[in-house]
C-alpha cells in the first residue's frame, strides 16, 4: 500500500470514530447530568436545574477542605517524591557497587497495586496491634495514633505515596541523566568544578524538562488518589483526609446523587486543570532556555 493510498482511509476511520465516540459520548452525558437534579435513591425524575449543582457544591466548606487537603498530599508527596528519586538517580548513574541490584529494587514497589499496598500499611500503622506501635512500647514510647488523627494520617498517606511511587521519578530521571553528553562534565573538569557546581550549572538545568514533565505527571496523578486512602483511612477521622476522587465516589455509589456527583466531577477536571496551567505557565519562561 502506498503511503498516499486512499484505502487506507476506509481501515483508520472507523477506528478512530468508534474511539471518539467511547471517549466523548461518557463526557457529553455527564456534562449534561451536572446540569440536572438525578438521583436513583430515593429515584426522582430528572429535573434540569442549570448552575445550582455547581453554586452548591462551590458554597459548601466540605469542597474546599476536600481541595486543600488533596493538593496538600498530592504537592507535598511529589515535592519529596522528586527530592529522594533526584538523589537515587543520581547515585545510580554513578555506577555505584550493586547499583543493577538497586536499580530492580527500587522499582518493586511501583509495581505493586496500591490497594495491596495500603492494605499492609493499615495493618503495620494499625494504632494498637500494628508492628511500629508494638516497636515502639517495647522501647517505652506510647501508641503514635497513625490512622487515628487527622494530621497523622495525612502524614501517613503521604509517607506511602512517597514510597510507592518514588521508583517512577526514578525511573524516568535516571533515563534523562544517562542521556546527558559527557564532554560536558569532562570540560567542567578540566575547569576544576566541583560536583556539586557541576550539578547546579550543568546537570539540574539540563535535567529541567524532564523534570518538569515528570512532576506534571505525578501531580496529576496525585489529585487523582482514592484507593490508598479508602483503604487505610476511608477519608477519617472525620473527613480530615477526604479527597476528591473519594467525595465523589461517597455522593455517586453511596448517596446515588448522580447529578451531583458529576458536577463535582468537572469541577474536580476544572481544579486540575487550573492547577495544570499554573505550573506550566511559571515553569515556561525557564523551559524556554533549554529548548
Amino acid at each position: 500500500m502506498r503511503r498516499n493510498d486512499p484505502v487506507k482511509h476506509f481501515f483508520l476511520w472507523p477506528a478512530v470514530l468508534a474511539v471518539l465516540i467511547i471517549a466523548i459520548f461518557p463526557l457529553i452525558f455527564s456534562l449534561a447530568n451536572s446540569f440536572m437534579s438525578l438521583r436513583l435513591i430515593p429515584p426522582l425524575p430528572p429535573r434540569f436545574v442549570g448552575l445550582d449543582n455547581y453554586i452548591h457544591i462551590l458554597g459548601t466548606e466540605r469542597f474546599w477542605q476536600v481541595v486543600q487537603t488533596t493538593s496538600l498530599i498530592a504537592f507535598t508527596s511529589v515535592a519529596l517524591q522528586y527530592a529522594i528519586g533526584f538523589s537515587i538517580a543520581l547515585a545510580l548513574v554513578k555506577r555505584v557497587r550493586g547499583a543493577d541490584f538497586f536499580r530492580v529494587a527500587f522499582l518493586l514497589p511501583m509495581l505493586v497495586a496500591p490497594v495491596a499496598v495500603a492494605l499492609v500499611a493499615r495493618q503495620i500503622l494499625n494504632p494498637t496491634m500494628g508492628p511500629l506501635n508494638q516497636l515502639t512500647t517495647f522501647f517505652g514510647f506510647p501508641n503514635l495514633p497513625f490512622l487515628t488523627d487527622a494530621s497523622w494520617a495525612l502524614g501517613s498517606l503521604i509517607m506511602v505515596e512517597i514510597w510507592q511511587w518514588t521508583p517512577f521519578v526514578v525511573l524516568l530521571l535516571l533515563a534523562g541523566l544517562q542521556g546527558l553528553p559527557d564532554d560536558i562534565y569532562e570540560a567542567a573538569e578540566l575547569e576544576n568544578a566541583s560536583p556539586w557546581k557541576q550539578f547546579w550549572t550543568i546537570t539540574f538545568p539540563m535535567m529541567l524538562p524532564i523534570s518538569a514533565a515528570v512532576i506534571f505527571i505525578r501531580i496529576v496523578e496525585s489529585f487523582k488518589i482514592i484507593d490508598t486512602v479508602f483503604v487505610m483511612t476511608g477519608g477519617g477521622p472525620g473527613i480530615s483526609t477526604e479527597t476528591l476522587s473519594l467525595f465523589a465516589y461517597q455522593e455517586g455509589f453511596k448517596k446515588f446523587n448522580l447529578g451531583y456527583t458529576s458536577a463535582l466531577s468537572f469541577l474536580f477536571l476544572f481544579v486540575v486543570l487550573g492547577m495544570s496551567l499554573l505550573y506550566l505557565s511559571i515553569l515556561k519562561p525557564y523551559l524556554e532556555k533549554y529548548k
